[in-house]
């Protein structure tokens, strides 16, 4: 199973539009989202996708309540527990959320610190896709898993 991960869109239209059309390109069966989407408005962008999705909320995710109705509960507080393609997933805005000394999931997804990173580890890969938005860095970044391989790939859009 190939999925698409991204984070901190922070509202930027243009480049959250340009993901959601090369997820669509790739035909990624699922897409993560490690939060701080700021406005509910830009959610009508991730209706565009041709998979269903999950996200959880960020640090600048002011409007939880309007983020949680627009997103029809596809947005929570995290961490996001789920299980793709086989394996057990976890899901968090800011790794410091979590120990990940008695964490047992394979794929760890985190954002909040705009670098993107993919650290593979005995029986896990830790992804923090950098920056959708391209607002700290300059460079809108996203992320593809393969879930059989538990491999990354980051992406420059």
């Amino acid at each position: 199973m190939i999925i698409g991960i991204l984070s901190d869109t922070h509202d930027n239209l243009p480049q959250l539009e340009k993901a959601v059309v090369f997820f669509n390109k790739h035909n990624v069966a699922f897409v993560l989202h490690a939060g701080d989407f700021v406005a509910p408005f830009t959610l009508s962008r991730m209706k565009k996708l041709s998979c269903d999705w999950r996200g959880v909320f960020g640090n600048n995710d002011g409007e939880k309540k309007g983020l949680g109705l627009a997103s029809e509960g596809k947005i929570g507080e995290g961490p996001l527990r789920l299980e793709l393609g086989g394996r057990q997933i976890v899901v968090v805005h800011d790794i410091n959320q979590l120990d990940l000394q008695s964490e047992k999931a394979a794929l760890v997804v985190s954002g909040h610190t705009h670098k993107p990173e993919i650290v593979a580890q005995p029986a896990r890969l830790l992804v923090n896709p950098g920056e959708c938005s391209g607002w700290i860095s300059g460079q809108s970044t996203v992320a593809i898993v393969d879930l059989a391989a538990l491999s990354g790939k980051l992406y420059t859009l």
